[in-house]
């Protein structure tokens, strides 16, 4: 069982920064590859960046690709969002997810569907 927990959502202009972190809990956060994924009013849930157990490899959506940077450090159970350049349309509800990792490129850890444990999300909104 994992619980994860979002922070570091809030209110930017756009072209603006922001990072977000999700905190693990548990012993065994460097079994699970991570993802970060948002929804916005009205929309499904989207893929936008995740990372494999060791950190090794990244993939990120097309849309934040260069904006965007996922990291994580095993050792704080905490995974990150490095949020550049942000634009009215990256307003959402960021959440970050776990599941176990079995592959080690991240490429596979593209859908959501995929994913066993989920935080409660946090609010970006940028502003224009």
């Amino acid at each position: 069982q994992v619980q994860l927990v979002e922070s570091g959502g809030g209110l930017v202009q756009a072209g603006g920064s922001l990072r977000l972190s999700c905190a693990a809990s548990g012993r065994t956060f460097s079994s699970y590859a991570m993802g970060w994924f948002r929804q916005a009013p009205g929309k499904e849930r989207e893929f936008v960046a995740a990372i494999s157990r060791n950190g090794g490899s990244t993939t990120y959506a097309d849309s934040v690709k260069d904006r965007f940077t996922i990291s994580r450090d095993n050792a704080k159970n905490t995974v990150y969002l490095q949020m550049n350049s942000l634009k009215p349309e990256d307003t959402a509800v960021y959440f970050c997810a776990a599941r176990v990792g079995l592959y080690t490129s991240s490429t596979y850890y593209t859908s959501g569907t995929d994913y066993a444990y989920w935080g409660q999300g946090t609010q970006v909104t940028v502003s224009s």
